[in-house]
């Protein structure tokens, strides 16, 4: 079993809440990683532990695929059921908020700027996994559920085309993966991404090799 100490026992009456899809890049597992990524970064910068906790477990707590025009309001909807939970469990009005903001800001498609240091941690460690080797993971995995392609065999480069995320995984590196870094809002967090991202940048300077690009 995953531990989510020091918060084992409140992981044990908010995973039940947690997660309500199959994707596989969006379960437990993926929980536990942007934990163990906010925990290093909470402690770095000195942020509110157990705020930072309940928000990364219930920041996925509505599901919205990527190609559903619903998107863009997916973290709302996953910080008002987040509300729910936590009102449910007798939490103060005050730390509710502070964790309804984290999760309201916390995505991409959002497009919000994270007020507080809780929320920003949230944004930076829910990134983390977006990048890296994680990142490549999920990429492709994500591009099997949308049943695009793996490249456009006839220009992979994007040299004579548009890039199309929606069609090939690897233009969503281009699109979006190596654009996330600019964005991190704290310095830990900074620190960790340009070291992912440069793991990106190998992955594919070896992809585009095997398959004799040019």
């Amino acid at each position: 079993m995953l531990s989510f100490s020091p918060f084992d026992d409140l992981a044990q009456q908010i995973l039940p809440m947690a997660i309500e899809s199959d994707d596989g890049a969006h379960d437990i597992a993926h929980l536990y990683r942007v934990w163990k990524n906010a925990q290093k970064i909470c402690e770095a910068e000195c942020g509110n532990l157990r705020l930072v906790f309940a928000a990364v477990l219930l920041h996925d707590c509505v599901s919205v695929e990527k190609n559903d025009p619903k998107r863009p309001l997916a973290s709302r909807m996953a910080a008002d059921k987040a509300q729910l939970v936590l009102n449910d469990l007798g939490w103060p009005k005050e730390e509710i908020a502070a964790v309804y903001h984290a999760i309201e800001a916390h995505s991409f498609s959002a497009a919000l700027t994270p007020t507080t240091l809780e929320a920003k941690i949230v944004q930076d460690a829910d990134r983390l996994d977006s990048i890296g080797m994680m990142g490549v993971a999920r990429c492709f995995y994500t591009a099997g559920r949308m049943r695009s392609g793996l490249y456009e065999a006839h220009d992979p480069l994007a040299k004579q085309r548009e890039y199309d995320d929606l069609s090939y995984a690897v233009d969503h590196f281009y699109t979006k993966l190596f654009k996330i870094e600019a964005g991190f809002q704290t310095e830990t967090g900074r620190q960790m991404a340009r070291e992912r991202t440069k793991r990106m940048e190998q992955f594919l300077s070896d992809f585009f090799d095997e398959i004799q690009a040019e």
